[in-house]
Parts: structure tokens; C-alpha cells; sequence
């Protein structure tokens, strides 16, 4: 063990079953491009991207380098009632890479900050426009938005809810996704599904749409366990969303830069919404960042009043940090210079096949993908779930490979910069595990 840790007591881990953990834990001390080192000095492949953010590679030197640079320089700045150029350099490069129309970027710390942004923005927006009975979200099952108040409430993941009590007031939930009976073993987008959209509908009748401010869906739902959604089915929303006057959120926290084999998923799409939210590989998870961009008719409409107004009442003390905004830059021009999204474009179909070589492997019920993300699904054990999955996550880091899991879904996530052999050292170590885990 790291001899300067002498204590597992004090840190109250998230998301974690800490005292499971403290009983055998597992330190990560060191990371570069595709592995990190633990502390017992081996070299573990990471297939996770740490969280789905490290698009890029660990540690990598531009990056790294601008970080440092800027802290000698100027470590922070204000953005309020102040400015820096490199939040302003940022805004426009990100807005530049996204459709026309999504134009004006509000900068925050996380994809959970960038979720609350992104609501309190539609409500504020519908209530500057006369409209301030569109106090409604609609959120989604089996969804993830994060964890502050707003993002678990429109989110669908039970555990992440029941013990902070009632959440936001009108909120509803559209149905998942998940069909196993009908798509399982899907290739890209399932073919089954378009017409889980039309519920929308029956909760507008319900609600009356014109007490509905936002319809928020990630385009492809990560941290439930990779949900892909079936052909039709964003577009489907997206009609529905605009027939009622209803904005749409996506949540690109995951999806967004390069993860699903094209820069964005409203690239891969072709679907625009109103809003939309990054973070993870917006600094390749060097520094935390969020941010919420929207149409360029949604900011305006808050440009009306005095100028002398402040348009909008929110903020974070670090929105736009002048070393995330550093590192920000940095990951872009990585990105760009090193071809990542193309070379996660061209890997796709290689892994595609190496992930979908796993079906017939003993528990295996479901195998899915799109782009460099995949999910397996095991069956769960009677009476335990997320058992199985769990043995798996720790056999595999002690055959040298770091994976996520989620109930007893296995999620594959690699960086960008993959090549075959470690896709293929990734799939060779989970199936030799999952033939061994009973």
C-alpha cells in the first residue's frame, strides 16, 4: 500500500460501498494514454476512460502543459462583472463545433451543474417570453442528469433518488428505452423502439403542454448501461417537443466529443435541440468543467430588458475557471491535431465485432453498441443483483483491466486513442473472466 496513505477512514467515498472497499481497495498512483499504473506498481489498461472522460489518453503533454502554464501565469479570474480571453476563446470554439443555431455557451463545473443550468434556463426562458406556466420537466427512466436536485429529479435511476425525499415538484418520466425481449444483441441502433416516444404525448394530454417547459433525454443513456436509442426515436421527440412549444434537452455529458464515432451525437443524428449539455471530454477530465449551450433564439430572449440588467440570475464562482478554459483549449486542439474523433470513427466497426464476439459466453444476454461505447449484459444472480457484475469488475482490474459497471451491465468505454490490440487485450481479459465468474 501507498505508504503516505495511513488512513482509509476519513474520505467518505461517492458512489462507492465504502466499507467493502476499505477492506481491499484499489489506489490508482499514476495514468499515461491507455493505462494506469495502481499502486502495486502494475499497469492497468483502462477500458472506462476513467469516467467516459478521458477521450484523449491520460496525461497527455499539451494539455498538461497548458494547465501549468496558466497557473504561472494567472490562476483565476472572475467571470462575474469581469472577464478573461480565454472563456470568451472557449465559448466560440465549442459553439463552432456544433450545429448553427447551438451559439451561446454558459460555462459551469460539472455535467451535473450543466443539467441545473439547462433547466433553470428553460423555465427562465419560457417565463421571459410571457409563457410562465411552463413550469413542467419531463425527465426519462433509467435516466442520469446528475446529481444535484434538478438532475436527479428529471433523472429515472432509483437508487440516485429514494433517500433525498419528493425532488422537484412537476416533474414526470417518460418510459426507457431497454427492450431485451425485442433487441437484444443490437448492432448501432436497435430497430425496435420509436414508439416508446408517443408516450410523450399521453403526458402532455395528461399535464396539458402548455404547463411544459423541457423534454431533457441523453441521446444515448451511459450510466444506466448503455442504452441505444432505436431508430426513429429522437427524431420522434424532437416533433413532438417543437408541435408543443416544448424545449429539448440533450444531455451530452457522455456522448459528446467523439465517444459515439462522430464529434457529437447531434452530428450522428442529425437532430438540433434547444439546449444542449457537455462536460467529461470537454478538458479530457484534467480540470472539472461543464457547459450548457443554447439556441441562439433562447439567449436572445433574455436580451431584451435594460442593458444594464442582469439577464440572468446564475452563476458558479468558478464558471469559465481560467485553467479549465486552459485545458479546454488544450483537449480541442489535441483532438484536432491527433485525428481522435477520426481514429474513433474508424476503430467503431472493429470494435463493434470484438464486443459482439462475447455473445454465447456463459450469463451473457445482451451485447450493445454504438460508436466506442458498449454495454454486456449478464444475468443477474436470484436474489443478487449486480453481483455478478461486480466479481467481474474486480477480476478483471486484477487481470490488469479497469472497467465500469453498472446493476450487472459491464460498460467498455476505452479512450479515443485505442488501437486493435487494445480492444483486443480489453475484450480477451472480460471474456476470460466471465467464462470463470459463475
Amino acid at each position: 500500500m501507498d505508504s503516505a496513505v495511513n488512513s482509509f477512514a476519513e474520505f467518505w467515498m461517492p458512489f462507492t460501498a465504502n466499507r467493502q472497499f476499505k477492506k481491499a481497495p484499489r489506489l490508482l498512483v499514476g495514468a499515461k494514454d491507455m493505462h494506469y499504473t495502481s499502486h502495486d506498481g502494475r499497469q492497468i489498461l483502462d477500458s472506462t476512460a476513467g469516467l467516459w472522460c478521458v477521450n484523449a489518453g491520460h496525461c497527455r503533454p499539451r494539455i498538461a502543459e497548458a494547465i501549468a502554464r496558466q497557473a504561472a501565469t494567472m490562476d483565476y479570474a472572475p467571470v462575474f462583472q469581469m472577464g478573461h480571453p480565454q472563456a470568451f476563446e472557449l465559448a466560440s470554439r465549442v459553439a463552432g463545433m456544433l450545429p448553427d443555431g447551438l451559439d451561446h455557451v454558459f460555462f459551469s463545473n460539472s455535467g451535473s451543474e450543466a443539467v441545473d443550468t439547462a433547466l433553470k434556463i428553460a423555465l427562465a426562458y419560457h417565463r421571459v417570453r410571457g409563457e410562465g406556466q411552463r413550469t413542467r420537466l419531463i425527465g426519462r427512466e433509467r435516466a442520469y442528469h446528475g446529481v444535484g436536485f434538478g438532475g436527479i429529479s428529471v433523472g429515472g435511476i432509483g437508487n440516485n433518488r429514494k433517500q433525498f425525499g419528493p425532488m422537484l415538484v412537476g416533474v414526470d418520466h417518460l418510459p426507457h428505452t431497454h427492450d431485451l425481449a425485442r433487441n437484444a444483441f443490437s448492432r448501432g441502433q436497435p430497430k425496435h423502439g420509436a414508439e416508446l416516444a408517443d408516450a410523450l404525448e399521453r403526458i402532455l394530454a395528461l399535464h396539458d403542454p402548455s404547463t411544459v417547459a423541457a423534454v431533457i433525454v441523453e441521446p444515448m443513456a451511459g450510466s444506466t448501461g448503455v442504452l441505444i436509442p432505436p431508430v426513429g426515436y429522437l427524431e420522434r421527440l424532437k416533433e413532438i417537443c417543437t408541435k408543443h412549444g416544448i424545449l429539448l434537452i440533450f444531455d451530452e455529458v457522455i456522448s459528446g466529443f467523439g465517444r459515439l464515432g462522430a464529434p457529437f451525437a447531434v452530428d450522428l443524428f442529425g437532430i438540433a435541440p434547444d439546449i444542449l449539455t457537455l462536460a467529461k471530454g470537454i478538458t479530457n477530465a484534467s480540470v472539472p468543467m461543464g457547459a450548457t449551450v443554447v439556441s441562439g433564439a433562447i439567449h436572445d430572449a433574455f436580451m431584451n430588458g435594460p442593458e444594464a440588467a442582469m439577464e440572468l440570475f446564475h452563476g458558479y464562482t468558478y464558471s469559465g475557471h481560467v485553467l479549465a478554459c486552459a485545458a479546454a483549449l488544450a483537449t480541442l486542439d489535441t483532438y484536432a491535431e491527433e485525428g481522435i474523433f477520426q481514429n474513433a470513427a474508424e476503430l467503431s466497426p472493429y470494435f463493434e465485432d470484438a464486443v459482439h464476439s462475447l455473445k454465447g459466453l456463459p450469463h451473457v444476454i445482451d451485447v450493445r453498441n454504438l460508436g466506442m461505447v458498449a454495454g454486456v449484459e449478464l444475468a443477474a444472480r436470484p436474489g443478487a443483483v449486480g453481483t455478478r457484475a461486480y466479481d467481474v469488475f474486480v477480476a478483471c482490474y486484477n487481470a490488469g483491466l479497469l472497467t465500469r459497471v453498472t446493476g450487472d451491465i459491464i460498460a467498455i468505454s476505452p479512450p479515443l486513442i485505442a488501437e486493435r490490440k487494445h480492444i483486443d487485450e480489453m475484450i480477451g481479459i472480460i471474456a476470460d473472466v466471465i467464462k470463470a465468474v459463475a
